[in-house]
């Protein structure tokens, strides 16, 4: 439940960003005005590259057959000589895996699931920007942004639309239903692959911005976990006229002065509570143990996408094992998400060839993604709702959210989930966002 000091943080920025809202909308349409006056013809030019078309996949029948083909190709290493995982995912577990992708899976219900979804596309900053937009039946829905991380996509979020645009449907209430859009990172999935640098986190929300207002939004809230919850924070920062709010489920909340012992796996400090001793020491095995990957990303996407692009194998192993050790699962990530869901999320990545570009957006962040310092998180001014689940990397202390996030209005910490919250427990996901964001459904009216 929110206190009444955090409401109030609520209340007194619906105020505020009506009315810059307003002030914003109304200086973009004069200047749109005065420009379309000015030169008809680039006018009509620009109304054609901001145009929303509708779009469908199909991925051609070759395609698939060779995915088949190389699987059935692959070369084997030879097997761990642990037990357990701690020299990376086991053998057992991927040939199993890849063996049903070779011989049982089907991408065509994959493309069928989303092709059943209203899929639209349209250039945004000279990149094709790819999202579902589906519309509640409900008066008054809030428009709300989702936005994926690495190495999920928008398979993520599809369980939870039902409950977020029919909430009746699913136990809610009709007066908290959403207006839900789910982009691709560009680089990702569908979207097009920027030939030029410059698109971290900073761009990828003035992009989505740039969308929402697109779909005729005048105000929204955006909602993400990995690079999701670095685009939110961005957009935070950003604060753009129509921005209510952000819903985080993996928070920059590390205060400075524990980045570096951190990362060294210094022991933890005296003085801390015990949820910050846990997440102390979460963090500390994460970058001593388990960080590999990202530095790989950071450092050598080009690298590293050789074999992304090369080896559908090599794809799933990268990827599973995250879903192995960042679901609520045991390692066991069959236990919370169907070998489908999962190969309809890998082989997202290797048909589209995005294992390269969805690296260099690592590359680009190049961020200590946990640390309230170098995502300036008090230079956030809107509203902040967290919620921890506790099987993510590291489960946010309260202590260091308040601290990290002034405008902190909403924080929870839910019974099961993990890195993969939404995709992991839609329903508890859903609710999350109706508690958080309820304070703000006076603006949308």
């Amino acid at each position: 439940m929110l206190a009444a000091p955090l409401v109030f943080t609520w209340q007194r920025y619906l105020v505020s960003a009506g009315a810059a809202s307003a002030l914003g909308l109304a200086v973009l349409a004069a200047s749109a005005e005065a420009s379309a006056a000015q030169d008809p013809t680039a006018s009509a030019a620009q109304a054609g590259s901001q145009a929303i078309r509708p779009y469908r996949i199909h991925v051609d029948d070759a395609k698939l057959a060779e995915l088949r083909q190389r699987i059935a190709a692959t070369r084997w290493p030879d097997k761990e000589t642990v037990s357990d995982t701690s020299q990376g995912v086991q053998l057992a577990q991927v040939q199993a895996l890849v063996k049903y992708w070779g011989d049982g899976y089907d991408w065509r219900k994959a493309e069928a699931r989303l092709n059943a979804l209203p899929e639209f596309v349209t250039t945004i900053d000279g990149v094709d920007i790819q999202f579902i937009h589906v519309r509640s039946r409900h008066p008054n829905a809030m428009p709300l942004i989702l936005t994926h991380g690495w190495p999920g996509s928008q398979f993520e979020f599809l369980k939870t639309i039902g409950p977020l645009t029919d909430p009746t449907a699913y136990g809610g209430r009709a007066e908290d239903a959403f207006d839900v859009v789910i982009p691709s990172i560009p680089g990702h999935g569908f979207s097009g692959k920027p030939t030029e640098l410059g698109w971290g986190p900073d761009r990828v929300a003035k992009a989505w911005d740039v969308l929402m207002k697109r779909l005729g939004y005048s105000h929204y809230v955006s909602q993400g976990g990995d690079h999701g919850s670095v685009i939110s924070d961005a957009l935070g920062r950003l604060a753009p006229p129509g921005l209510l709010g952000i819903h985080l489920n993996m928070p920059a909340t590390v205060p400075p002065e524990l980045v570096k012992p951190i990362n060294s796996g210094d022991p933890a400090p005296a003085g801390l509570t015990e949820p910050e001793r846990t997440a102390y020491r979460s963090l500390s095995t994460f970058f001593g143990r388990n960080a590999a990957y990202g530095a790989m990303m950071v450092t050598r996407p080009q690298t590293i996408g050789y074999l992304l692009a090369d080896s559908p194998t090599g794809t799933a192993a990268w990827m599973y094992e995250k879903f192995a050790a960042w679901t609520d699962s045991d390692g066991q990530p069959e236990r919370v998400l169907s070998r489908d869901e999962m190969l309809d999320d890998i082989s997202l990545y290797w048909l589209t060839d995005s294992g390269a570009s969805s690296s260099r957006f690592y590359w680009e962040n190049n961020n200590n993604n946990f640390s309230a310092a170098a995502q300036k998180t008090t230079n956030i001014k809107v509203p902040v709702a967290i919620s921890v689940f506790p099987q993510e990397i590291y489960r946010a202390p309260k202590t260091w959210a308040q601290r990290a996030y002034p405008s902190l209005s909403y924080f929870s910490e839910v019974g099961k989930g993990g890195h993969f919250a939404a995709w992991e427990q839609p329903q508890l996901f859903s609710e999350e966002l109706r508690e958080a964001f309820r304070p703000l459904r006076a603006a949308t009216k």
